[in-house]
């Protein structure tokens, strides 16, 4: 956009805002750039020159004033052009949608414009009692049989976003979206945005609000993953909901499956949008877990379980002498394969599923116990479609336990998972990390790691991945390439998208591709080795190998 460009859209974005705080904000801004503050001027075209793509993932961006920004005036437009897909789809009848929110800033303000928008299109509008974990929300869809669901949430990202999840139920059965329906909302969307007038959007009261049923329903169904045995008497074990919902659902959970309560991270036990503890509120970045270890050592505990804010994604930690504090944080990976090696067991038939840059070793379980395998796109809205699903999970801490309620990661279906593993095991004098031995002495040594690349310009992204395929590597380290498989060419049927696969001599993989939902580059590692130690030693010179690749794709 051009200087004046710019400031016109400021201004009639300025006169559709309901919000007190983001029209100071941007009021502000405006001043200041019309005073030839050159920072004001460049901050207004990064909040105006584009706008917040609604894709597969929804929404998710910073909170603020603009057309790039998460606020009151695009979530409206967000919802009031959702309203009118759903009518398109449904002609003859009236849609339904039930709106979760969890603790971050503004998610209940987004949730209730949500469902007065909805009521106001003629849809049948139900919100949840307070704010809850994403898991409830997905279950909700399909319990209550809606024809969508919306959970306002930014799940583990920085403590100034906020995001929009969509899920369709009917033939979509509960999962997240994907293509068309992404590009045929966004185009409903652009409808309400570029007639620029958001006090023009019907709005009602007459929306429901769920009653405890829906919560109900879901900690019946949530207990009966795994009831606790006779093992689980005296498990001292410590949990963090980091600054999230989750406690208050899963402590329901456990009172009605049979297991002792933790010792809790009080400092992160109550949602606080702030997150005032964590630099970044994700149990996989360093230092998220400080507060947890600390807890536990001072509990002699023997398991540590953390979700994330929105409780959708599940970190376990167990002792470890050699780790420092003592304390040492499973891989998805690792949590991924016992919960895939736990449904394995008892499935007669049916499908493992996982995304593709999640560890291989599971597609050995399934051929060691005659289930079907699937790999897939990275996400949930992809796993969760799996033909047949008995289980699924991604190595970015997401579990698929139950698909017969929930469509979607849950990391407090797989806490209750993990805890019947560990109590099981406590029967036999056993801990978690003799299950961790067994499964390498029955499938193989399976090791995994990640090479992320966080950037402020995400162009650099595009050209990396450019780069990589103008000259495709030969080698990562000393291991040379045999072949590249790039999804974005990928036959019909199989998974496509942004994404290389290196499969190299020695039977280890890299697989490169931008992050959906960070501004980053990650590059996926995977080997097999003969012991702990040869994999260890394998992993490790893949590690080097695949950060020089991309630094000197950068060049």
């Amino acid at each position: 956009m051009t200087t004046v460009d710019v400031r016109a859209a400021a201004l009639s974005w300025l006169a559709q805002d309901p919000d007190g705080t983001t029209r100071a904000e941007l009021e502000d801004l405006i001043a200041r750039a019309d005073a030839d503050d050159r920072a004001a001027w460049d901050e207004l075209h990064d909040r105006f020159d584009t706008r917040l793509a609604f894709g597969t993932a929804g929404l998710r961006g910073a909170l603020g004033a603009g057309s790039n920004r998460m606020n009151r005036v695009l979530v409206g437009q967000a919802a009031a052009g959702f309203a009118a897909y759903l009518r398109e789809q449904q002609p003859d009848a009236t849609p339904s949608v039930v709106i979760g929110y969890d603790g971050r800033r503004n998610s209940d303000v987004f949730a209730r414009d949500s469902a007065e928008i909805f009521a106001g299109a003629g849809l049948r509008a139900i919100l949840l009692p307070r704010l809850l974990p994403t898991p409830v929300l997905a279950f909700a869809v399909r319990h209550l049989g809606v024809s969508a669901g919306v959970m306002v949430t930014a799940s583990h990202n920085p403590p100034d976003d906020n995001g929009y999840k969509v899920y369709l139920g009917g033939s979509d059965d509960g999962a997240q979206i994907v293509s068309p329906a992404d590009a045929q909302i966004a185009a409903h969307i652009s409808a309400v945005a570029d007639a620029a007038d958001l006090g023009a959007i019907a709005r009602s009261d007459a929306y429901e609000v769920a009653d405890e049923a829906v919560l109900d329903a879901y900690v019946a169904a949530t207990a009966l993953v795994a009831p606790a045995p006779a093992g689980a008497a005296g498990l001292r074990w410590t949990y963090t909901a980091m600054h999230g919902v989750g406690w208050e659902t899963l402590r329901r959970i456990l009172e009605t499956a049979g297991y002792p309560l933790p010792t809790v991270v009080e400092a992160q036990i109550a949602p606080d949008g702030r997150f005032p503890t964590v630099a970044f509120p994700n149990p996989e970045e360093p230092g998220a877990m400080d507060l947890a270890f600390e807890t536990a050592r001072s509990s002699d505990a023997e398991l540590i379980l953390a979700n994330d804010p929105d409780a959708d994604r599940l970190a376990v930690a167990i002792p470890d002498a050699g780790a420092a504090g003592g304390w040492r944080r499973l891989t998805g990976n690792e949590v991924g394969l016992l919960l895939g090696w736990r449904a394995a067991r008892t499935a007669t038939t049916g499908t493992l599923a996982c995304s593709l840059v999640s560890s291989p070793g599971l597609q050995t379980v399934a051929a060691h116990y005659g289930l079907d395998f699937a790999a897939t796109l990275t996400g949930f809205k992809w796993i969760s479609r799996a033909e047949g699903l008995v289980y699924g999970f991604e190595e970015a801490l997401g579990y698929l336990v139950n698909p017969g309620t929930v469509r979607d990661k849950d990391g407090i279906s797989a806490a209750i998972a993990v805890l019947g593993l560990v109590t099981e095991a406590r029967e036999e004098g056993r801990s978690l990390g003799d299950l961790l031995e067994e499964f390498s002495s029955t499938f193989g040594h399976f090791a995994s790691g990640q090479v992320s690349l966080r950037v402020d310009d995400l162009a650099l992204i595009g050209r990396i991945m450019s780069a990589l395929r103008a000259a495709p590597p030969t080698s990562v380290g000393t291991v040379p390439v045999e072949r590249i498989d790039d999804l974005r060419d990928a036959p019909a049927g199989e998974p496509r998208g942004d994404v290389l696969r290196l499969w190299l001599a020695d039977g280890s993989r890299v697989i490169v591709r931008p992050s959906g939902t960070e501004p980053k580059l990650k590059a996926y590692l995977d080997v097999r080795g003969e012991t702990a130690e040869d994999a260890a030693h394998r992993l490790a010179d893949l590690d080097a190998g695949a950060r020089t690749l991309l630094r000197a794709a950068q060049a």
